[in-house]
């Protein structure tokens, strides 16, 4: 078998989207709107980095998805459970880590569960980013090894119709698709325990939560399919311009389904995962023009090339450090504090110029050029690790 013609764009691609994957999840104070999510119904720039990261993990897939078919089903199995399975486990313990906390003035291992100082059980959260990505990748997966591209076409339309169905008629008829009428938090709720689950809305709500997960396979398929299309068709203006069609689709289709079924990220509706797709698309054909045939690289593509080298590892680092580091605990002007936040208040604040948004983005901007220069590093060295 002749190995796949190589698009460079697709590594500029993904490596942009973990780079912005960190931006985002380190604002530390005040952010700026396009670096925030959407406080509900409603998409930002900021809702769009995780379903490209799907959509770039689907656009991988189809280059070692011929190697799959020709080693056979035993070897594919193998394969695809095993990562499955490292990743999920991976997401677990990362929300586990660093395995030790502060109790007072002393340190204490972290149970599983435990009572915090305000008396509600605290638990350590089961699913999570790297939990979607392991549970949409093994969907994925499984659905265009086995149904094919047809079959998997058809497979898509049913789960996000199906998906529909479930928020329609097992939600809160007076709001189905509200934060307290919908239905997938009851199952999440049932299967891990409120205390396992997320809490950043105030209350037990999983934004990665099992059900959602069902439109979230869509989008590493809908991934698929345009890689897919990018290794058959080869580098050519048909290609390009199918690609943009396609994405004007995409986005045509989801908007209008918003109409009566949301654009959310936080319930990762059908019409989101149409309307993500389709951003991703026409982003991705527009890097694959100006990288591919205008061969407009330079410093820019080679940054965001370093992400794409160690993605995951990457994006575990940039979860796992910061929970690291506070466990140093720092006296600033009689208040403890962890070195990030002593960096934040001392370094970051004092240049915000007025608005605290500057701040948190020199923050995370720093942060995303720490996690580079060790991209670089591993780059240098010939490292890359698989996950």
């Amino acid at each position: 078998m002749n190995p796949p013609q190589r698009y460079y764009s697709l590594d500029v691609f993904r490596g942009a989207t973990v780079a912005f994957m960190i931006l985002v999840n380190n604002q530390a104070g005040a952010a700026y709107t396009p670096l925030d999510h959407a406080p509900w119904h409603g998409l930002t720039p900021t809702d769009l980095v995780f379903p490209f990261f799907l959509f770039a993990v689907g656009n991988a897939l189809a280059f070692v998805m011929p190697r799959f078919e020709e080693k056979g089903n035993a070897y594919f199995l193998k394969k695809v459970f095993r990562r499955t399975l490292l990743i999920f486990l991976i997401n677990v313990l990362l929300n586990w880590f660093p395995f030790i906390r502060w109790e007072h003035d002393h340190i204490v291992f972290r149970t599983w569960t435990y009572t915090a100082d305000n008396g509600t059980l605290v638990g350590v959260r089961i699913m999570g980013v790297l939990a979607r990505i392991a549970l949409a990748y093994c969907g994925a997966a499984l659905i265009v090894y086995y149904a094919k591209l047809r079959g998997a076409f058809f497979i898509s339309g049913c789960l996000l119709i199906a998906y529909w169905a479930l928020c329609l008629f097992l939600g809160d008829p007076a709001d189905p698709y509200s934060l307290s009428g919908y239905f997938g938090t009851a199952v999440d709720k049932a299967i891990f325990g409120p205390e396992h689950m997320y809490h950043g809305e105030g209350v037990a709500f999983d934004p990665e939560g099992l059900t959602s997960t069902m439109a979230a396979i869509v989008s590493v398929i809908l991934g698929y399919f345009a890689g897919t299309y990018i290794r058959l068709k080869g580098k050519s203006y048909e290609m390009l311009s199918h690609l943009l069609v396609a994405a004007f689709l995409l986005l045509l289709a989801g908007y209008c389904w918003g109409s009566v079924f949301p654009v959310n990220k936080k319930i990762w509706t059908s019409s989101y995962t149409l309307v993500a797709a389709g951003w991703a698309l026409a982003t991705l054909s527009l890097l694959i023009y100006f990288i591919e045939f205008r061969e407009s690289t330079g410093s820019w593509s080679k940054f965001f090339d370093v992400f794409g080298k160690n993605p995951l590892f990457i994006f575990i680092l940039s979860g796992a450090l910061p929970r690291l580091q506070r466990l140093i605990r720092i006296d600033d002007d009689g208040k403890t504090v962890d070195p990030l936040a002593w960096f934040y208040n001392h370094c970051c604040k004092p240049l915000d110029l007025g608005h605290e948004e500057n701040a948190s983005l020199l923050y995370a901007v720093t942060l995303i050029v720490i996690y580079w220069l060790i991209g670089r590093i591993l780059d240098k060295q010939k490292i890359y690790i698989k996950v």
